[in-house]
């Protein structure tokens, strides 16, 4: 059992994509749940995140044009992004935490490719 992600594909630049990822809500109960995006050769990299109390991080090349979002209950999570430029094509992975010590990514989608022409 895992996460699922959807709402990925190719966009020109400066559209908007919404991602969802859902999954049973058990993985959503226990802390912060986030994407995380792999550029081609690089290092998987956290884009965004959000606390159960709603507290929001975004890195600093999306602040103002994504916005995470998720629902509890019905176990999803959403990365709504706007103004879309080329160098967001990535591969976007949603993640769950778990708390063991601290809040520890464990739970992950199969990722999802997002294209900006």
């Amino acid at each position: 059992v895992q996460l699922v992600e959807s709402g990925g594909g190719s966009v020109q630049a400066g559209g908007s994509l919404k991602l969802s990822c859902t999954g049973p809500t058990y993985m959503f109960k226990n802390c912060a749940v986030g994407w995380f995006r792999q550029f081609p050769g690089k290092e998987r990299e956290l884009v965004s995140s959000i606390r159960k109390d709603g507290t929001t991080t975004y890195t600093d090349d999306v602040k103002g044009r994504f916005i995470i979002s998720r629902d509890d209950v019905k176990g999803v999570m959403t990365l709504e992004m706007n103004n879309l430029k080329t160098e967001d094509t990535a591969v976007y992975t949603c993640s769950a935490g778990k708390r063991k010590l601290a809040c520890v990514w464990n739970y992950w989608g199969q990722g999802t490719q997002v294209t900006v022409s």
